[in-house]
């Protein structure tokens, strides 16, 4: 008989009919009579329940069945009448694919700390908390590539191995295959890149986004999603040395139409969630952030609010709060400046644009007044910028100019300069970490329980 997911039986009407169901066991408890048996297989937050009849199946038998033991159940679905639950299975037959020993079985019922299970990352989806996390994670990737299908962008592969640094923070992994304990040199004393793998330096990529720019600009419409990569020592509940991002590309898009794609875009992502994620929702909501889905209904529910970078810091050097860190024009805002312009003065979300242009990154479109480049961020209540994004400059000269004027190699570069040369195009586009928006859709607080084995400094267990 086929194995039906627990998911499955509890959303169907079904009763009276035989079944087998396997999983993990929750729980155990009982009477010399009776046992019941909460079993779940991580479809959905809800455990089955099954009754075990001590007169068919042996209470001896039932002894390895522990909490964390993995099991199948053949027996009948019946209609249940304890408080809870609309069904139960009564078992004809158990059988047991792995027992849990409890002297040494981690997860016992009982409460757990997140750091506690960042320790034991490998089990904890079999967590309540985590099985939610993993299933929302799913649906908003899901979510991603049906948004843009829908709207005729084409999914594009970017390389994770890359000899250019997008961001030009050089706070990237290195790639190679050289002997570490003898390294080739040149006569100069420098390491001769030239013998590695790839005949010159690389690095795991920080972004997809100027590979994405060649697609636009053949394509059309093209998004990456994949993972990418910042060696920043950075230990903070906010970075993650390997992350997800999502960048869309797109000719003939200005900052205007950027900002409408990126407001579309995470008014669906969050709308997918609370039309299809309700009862993981309601638990994080209950367990974790008693504001969570109020939040989640409040972007849906209001227009983001555009706004000048420079109209932005004078709002915020007239407010009268005390900053831990002050606001000039020029200086790159902090979360607790985006957070207020979000929460206590606009009351909704906010695309701040125009930002300086010695703040942001080179490829960004400069505006005629020759300071500020045609840059969007998108803030959030709670977690500030949530979308970063541009219009990207599609002027050869200037572009050229920026790269020599940062000091950048041009001659790493050069692929990329040539899309200015032939049949440039007016094209922009954004990234959004996926799990900064997790962060966000689920209400946790640290990045690392967002992700199902987190990379930070000195921690690459799993």
């Amino acid at each position: 008989m086929k194995t039906q997911r627990i998911v499955e039986i509890l959303n169907s009407a079904a009763v009276d009919t035989d079944i087998v169901v396997k999983g993990w066991v929750r729980t155990k408890r009982g009477n010399k009579n009776v046992a019941f048996i909460a079993l779940n297989d991580g479809s959905c937050m809800r455990n089955i329940q099954v009754v075990v009849d001590l007169q068919k199946i042996s209470e001896e038998s039932l002894k390895p069945i522990t909490t964390g033991a993995c099991l199948r159940v053949d027996g009948r679905l019946v209609s249940s009448l304890g408080a809870g639950q609309g069904v139960e299975v009564q078992a004809e037959k158990i059988e047991i694919y792995g027992t849990a020993d409890p002297e040494t079985y981690p997860l016992q019922k009982k409460g757990h700390s997140l750091e506690f299970l960042r320790e034991i990352a490998y089990l904890r989806p079999r967590t309540n908390t985590f099985g939610a996390v993993l299933r929302i994670r799913h649906a908003m990737a899901y979510a991603i590539h049906k948004f843009f299908h829908e709207r005729g962008f084409y999914y594009l592969h970017t390389p994770l191995i890359t000899a250019s640094d997008c961001e030009g923070a050089g706070e990237m992994f290195q790639v190679t295959t050289l002997d570490l304990n003898n390294v080739p040199k040149t006569e100069t004393g420098e390491i001769d890149f030239s013998q590695d793998f790839f005949g010159k330096a690389c690095n795991l990529t920080v972004s997809g986004q100027l590979e994405g720019e060649l697609g636009a600009l053949s394509m059309g419409q093209i998004y990456t999603f994949g993972p990418t990569f910042r060696a920043e020592n950075s230990n903070t509940p906010r970075h993650l040395a390997e992350f997800w991002m999502i960048e869309p590309e797109a000719a003939f898009y200005e900052l205007d139409d950027n900002m409408e794609l990126a407001e579309e875009f995470l008014k669906y992502l969050i709308n997918y969630a609370l039309e299809n994620c309700r009862e993981d929702l309601e638990f994080m909501n209950k367990m974790w952030d008693n504001e969570l889905i109020e939040r989640l209904n409040f972007v849906v529910n209001n227009d983001f609010k555009r706004l000048d970078y420079t109209e932005g810091i004078e709002i915020l050097k007239a407010s009268g709060q005390k900053f831990e860190f002050p606001v000039e024009w020029g200086c790159d805002l902090q979360s607790e400046h985006e957070r207020y312009l979000v929460e206590k003065h606009f009351k909704c979300p906010v695309i701040l644009i125009n930002y300086p242009k010695e703040i942001k990154a080179f490829y960004m479109k400069q505006n005629e007044d020759g300071k500020t480049v045609r840059a969007m961020d998108i803030l959030f209540p709670k977690i500030g910028e949530i979308i970063g994004g541009s219009e990207r400059e599609a002027d050869y000269g200037k572009l050229s100019a920026r790269v020599a004027e940062l000091g950048m190699s041009e001659q790493s570069l050069w692929w990329y300069l040539d899309t200015r040369r032939w049949g440039s195009a007016p094209h922009s586009g954004f990234g959004l970490g996926f799990e900064r928006l997790l962060m966000f859709v689920t209400g946790m607080t640290n990045i690392r329980d967002v992700i199902p084995f987190p990379r930070t400094p000195l921690h690459a267990e799993f």
